[in-house]
């Protein structure tokens, strides 16, 4: 589960200067938003980005990717400040848009076949690259740029995790003290069983995302009020080849199997595999990408399912209608 919230601290006035550590000068504008964390959660993002997230780390790793663009919020800078007798801990960064679950929302809970494709792999790659994994991947975490809607960007930092510091992975570790972490739609196996984050959980994670954003729903989502039976579900849903192919392919449109065929390639990893980035991301786009990003609502014959012939049964526990 999420952390607890923390009080935030005062708001700081518009037009206050802060200097950051390389003695750059930040002039404060009007806030635009407010964070659910505090201090401290606001200090793990800030290692994040102070080692990941700087413009010519950035510009490097697209260049031997031969990328145009990576969704990565870039890093300009962080220091200390002093107000009214409270010490303040900054981060400065690009200036980002709405989020991408608003769109959904606002697309009637579904987004485009070849816009879902083509989100997120390229940035975790880049992220687990930089011995990092996000563990919060969804909707509201990838926000669009603010300047160029078209491109979106994963944010939101605070659950990220360094899973293999200094070249060494952690080591695979149970603790039902620390289960079912994150967002309970797309928590990873491992992070219900209170294991750390890892490659293959992000990955995971990001394969549930694509599928309810293409389907416009999951097979648990009627009992996300209990962690157990969402973590059954997840478990048997990933078990076997058949089991895995007749759900997906239940909840995905018929002329559709990419996502399935995703959840193939990352349910084998071991806890500390590197993923093969290049193959999943050829089973998601082909030779692509396919182009800009459209947002906009999907058409009917895109989220259309036969309304004939329509047979409910149960599976796991859960009422689903195949087609």
């Amino acid at each position: 589960m999420a952390p607890r919230r923390k009080q935030l601290p005062a708001e700081l006035p518009e037009g206050c200067v802060l200097r950051d550590t390389e003695k750059r000068e930040w002039r404060l504008g009007k806030i635009i938003g407010r964070g659910g964390f505090g201090l401290i959660y606001l200090g793990n993002k800030l290692k994040f980005y102070q080692r990941a997230a700087k413009l010519d780390n950035i510009k490097t790793w697209k260049k031997s990717r031969g990328l145009d663009f990576l969704g990565i919020p870039t890093y300009w800078g962080s220091g200390h400040s002093e107000f009214n007798g409270t010490r303040y801990r900054f981060m400065v960064m690009d200036r980002l848009g709405t989020d991408l679950q608003k769109v959904i929302v606002e697309n009637g809970g579904q987004l485009r076949k070849q816009t879902v494709l083509q989100l997120g792999l390229d940035v975790l790659e880049y992220i687990h690259d930089n011995e990092y994994v996000h563990a919060d991947i969804k909707g509201a975490n990838l926000l669009l740029g603010h300047r160029d809607p078209g491109k979106v960007y994963l944010a939101d930092y605070g659950l990220s995790y360094r899973y293999c510091p200094k070249g060494e992975h952690k080591e695979y570790r149970e603790n039902p003290k620390k289960g079912h972490n994150g967002t309970i739609e797309y928590t990873s196996i491992d992070a219900h069983k209170g294991v750390a984050s890892s490659r293959r959980g992000d990955l995971e994670v990001l394969g549930y995302c694509l599928l309810h954003w293409q389907c416009g729903t999951l097979p648990w989502l009627s009992v996300l009020r209990n962690p157990t039976q969402v973590q059954e579900a997840k478990a048997k849903y990933l078990e076997i080849h058949n089991v895995l192919s007749s759900l997906l392919f239940s909840f995905l449109n018929s002329s559709s199997a990419e996502v399935a065929r995703f959840f193939l390639g990352v349910r084998d990893l071991g806890y500390k595999d590197r993923p093969d980035y290049q193959a999943l991301r050829k089973v998601l786009i082909g030779s692509g990408p396919w182009g800009p990003l459209d947002l906009s609502r999907p058409r009917a014959v895109e989220t259309a399912r036969p309304a004939t012939n329509r047979v409910s049964v149960k599976c796991f526990g859960l009422q689903v209608l195949l087609p």
